[in-house]
């Protein structure tokens, strides 16, 4: 019996142990391939890109896998890689193309065939540059845009650096939803050249990349061009607020002031607000367009504030602050200074009157 229970015993284990070794050999004889034909695609956007490839021939014999790819990508001298894993044979994101792109691409393979591990591929590499020319110091200096009241875009820039005479410059700019970028059609001007750019109405560009090319063309020397990406809603400028009023009590101050016209909704304004009295002044800040203040005197004489604002964090980024808006005052209870100020010179005047008037018949 001895001998019977140790064969059962030993059974067992060569049964076990040749499951093991075959699940071990099976998934050691299953091999991925990289995706093939990987490449990055540039469809004319200003830096918008395509990156895309095609699957592995090997995937043809791996009908029970799922099947995911890996793509790292970034710009040439950037620490951080970003990381996108997908099931489809493309991806697209916006790069900086004043300097070139970097990508690569493995392939992922999980389900039944590799019993719950996971098998990759070695990876596939692509890289892209747009063709440099000209001198770094031909490009435009110190581009400036702003995005008036979140309705009109302007953007402004300085010539290169020892340019010719004959060069000029031409902005291009694109965002998702144009068919193809498109050239600035009224350029700001100065001594004959382009300078800027009065952008058209543009419809919904907001909330997404906006790609800004600004090349140039001489007949003696070739021009470095610049790209830009922007988000519109952090870069806009408001209108300043008007109509402000004070109203005064023994023990507090109400300040209050209209929103600006225009198409910025009231939730997305933040107001800095610049308050005196007398002499002292304090700058606070209010999500609201009403703020009440304590005074610190009821003897005040003069109280005085102005108020500018700025699209706030919920709804962009960044902004930029308007102008200040125009003084609004209230004056103390000095009625008695200004009650002698003009009563003097009435009774001087009445009283001189009445003696070159009644003198001649005393």
């Amino acid at each position: 019996m001895a001998f019977i229970h140790l064969d059962i015993r030993c059974l067992y284990a060569i049964l076990i142990c040749t499951a093991f070794g075959s699940t071990l050999s099976s998934n050691a004889e299953i091999k991925v391939n990289p995706p093939q034909d990987f490449e990055i695609v540039d469809p004319g956007y200003l830096g918008y890109l395509y990156l895309q490839w095609k699957p592995s021939l090997s995937l043809e014999n791996l009908k029970e896998c799922t099947v995911e790819y890996e793509l790292k990508y970034r710009n040439i001298g950037s620490v951080l890689w970003k990381t996108i894993i997908t099931r489809n044979l493309c991806y697209k994101d916006g790069f900086d193309l004043n300097r070139g792109i970097e990508a690569k691409i493995h392939t992922l393979l999980q389900g039944q065939c590799t019993n719950g591990s996971t098998i990759q591929s070695s990876w596939s590499e692509a890289t892209y540059s747009t063709s440099p020319q000209g001198n770094m110091e031909t490009k435009i200096r110190d581009m400036d845009c702003i995005y008036y009241n979140w309705q009109y875009l302007l953007c402004f820039w300085k010539l290169g650096i020892g340019v010719h005479f004959d060069t000029n410059y031409n902005l291009f700019y694109w965002y998702e939803g144009l068919d193809h970028a498109l050239q600035c059609a009224d350029y700001i001007k100065g001594n004959g050249k382009n300078i800027g750019c009065k952008f058209p109405y543009l419809e919904s560009p907001d909330y997404k990349d906006f790609y800004i090319c600004v090349n140039g063309s001489s007949k003696s020397q070739l021009i470095r061009p610049s790209y830009f990406i922007l988000q519109l809603q952090n870069i806009v400028k408001p209108s300043p607020p008007d109509y402000l009023s004070i109203i005064v009590n023994s023990e507090e101050i109400n300040l209050k002031w209209s929103m600006p016209t225009g198409p910025i909704p009231a939730k997305c304004f933040i107001y800095e607000i610049e308050f005196t009295e007398d002499d002292s002044t304090c700058v606070t800040t209010s999500f609201e367009n009403e703020i009440y203040i304590t005074r610190t005197s009821n003897k005040s004489q003069q109280l005085c504030f102005l108020v500018r604002n700025k699209v706030n964090i919920y709804c962009s980024d960044d902004g930029i602050w308007s102008e200040w808006s125009d003084k609004q005052c209230w004056k103390g209870d000095n009625w008695k200074e200004t009650f002698l100020f003009f009563l003097l010179p009435f009774v001087f005047v009445s009283l001189f009157v009445w003696l070159a008037t009644c003198l001649p018949f005393v």
